[in-house]
C-alpha cells in the first residue's frame, strides 16, 4: 500500500519530496533522463501528468508543457506504456495525474484496469469531486490503487473529513487558492491550515504549489510528509536544460 510505503520512509526522513514531470515533454526520450535523475538523486515518489489541453489547476509553466506535448502529438496510450517502463525500472511508486475527461474518455474501469496491470500505485484526478466520481473510486478501491484528493486553503473541516473517507494513500494539500507554480507564502496561516489538514486525517499530508527551493522544504519539515515540486523543476528544464535536474533536486535534498 502506498500509505504505508510512505510511513515507512517517514521512520527515516523527516520529510518526504515527490516530483511532478508532464509526459512527452520536452519528449519521452528527456522525460527518462529526467525521472533517471531525480530517482538516483533520492526522490521518494512521482506524479507523471498526462498531458490534456485544458489542465484548469496548472499555471502557465505547466499549461505551456502539456500544450506542447499535445502538438508534438503525445497520447494517452504512449504515456500509459511510458508510465509501465519506468514503473518496472525504478524501485519508487509512481502516480499518473490528469484531468477526468483523460479516464472517462478512455473508459474508467479499462483505466484503472491499465494503470494497475503496468505497476502504478495510484491517481491524482483534482477535477472529479467524490459526488460525481463513485464509478472511478469503486474501481479504484476495486485494484487496490489510491485516488489522491485535495485539501485547499477554502476547504471546511467538514469536507476535509468528507473527503478523507474516500482518500487513500495520502491527501494533496493545495498550499493556496489558485493554479500551480505561482508565488506561496510559508507562514503562520499555513501552519494552521496544515494543522486543519491534519486534524481531518491520518493519511500523510503532501503539500505542493508554489514549492521552488530548499528554505520552503525546510518551513514544512515537522508540519507535512511530502513536498511536492512540479513547476520549478520545468523551469530549471527550460533554462538550463535536462542535465541542470540531478543539481537542483540534490540542493532540495541535503
Amino acid at each position: 500500500m502506498l500509505e504505508s510505503y510512505l510511513k515507512n520512509r517517514l521512520k527515516q526522513k523527516d520529510i518526504l519530496l515527490m516530483t511532478h514531470i508532464v509526459l512527452g515533454y520536452p519528449s519521452f526520450e528527456d522525460c527518462f533522463a529526467i525521472i533517471e535523475t531525480m530517482v538516483r538523486s533520492g526522490v521518494d515518489m512521482m506524479e507523471l501528468q498526462i498531458p490534456f489541453s485544458e489542465p484548469i489547476a496548472d499555471g502557465p509553466v505547466i499549461l505551456k508543457a502539456n500544450q506542447t506535448a499535445l502538438k508534438q502529438g503525445v497520447t494517452v496510450q504512449q504515456c500509459l506504456d511510458f508510465a509501465g517502463e519506468v514503473s518496472r525500472t525504478f524501485d519508487i511508486p509512481f502516480l499518473v495525474m490528469s484531468y477526468y475527461n483523460i479516464p472517462f474518455c478512455y473508459g474508467v474501469k479499462r483505466f484503472a484496469g491499465e494503470i494497475k496491470r503496468i505497476g502504478l500505485k495510484g491517481a491524482i484526478i483534482p477535477d472529479i469531486p467524490p459526488e460525481e466520481g463513485k464509478d472511478y473510486l469503486n474501481t479504484m478501491k476495486k485494484h487496490e490503487l489510491a485516488p489522491i484528493l485535495l485539501f485547499a486553503p477554502t476547504t471546511s473541516a467538514e469536507r476535509m473529513r468528507f473527503l478523507a473517507s474516500f482518500a487513500e494513500g495520502f491527501i494533496y494539500c493545495v498550499a493556496r487558492k489558485g493554479v500551480t507554480g505561482a508565488q506561496t507564502r510559508f507562514s503562520q496561516d499555513m501552519d494552521i491550515y496544515l494543522d486543519r489538514c491534519r486534524r481531518a486525517t491520518s493519511l500523510p499530508l503532501a503539500v505542493g504549489f508554489g514549492i521552488k527551493e530548499k528554505a520552503d522544504i525546510d518551513f514544512l519539515t515537522g508540519k507535512a510528509d511530502v513536498a511536492v515540486i512540479g513547476s520549478q523543476t520545468l523551469r530549471i528544464i527550460e533554462k538550463e536544460g535536462v542535465k541542470a535536474v540531478g543539481d537542483f533536486i540534490s540542493t532540495l535534498l541535503r
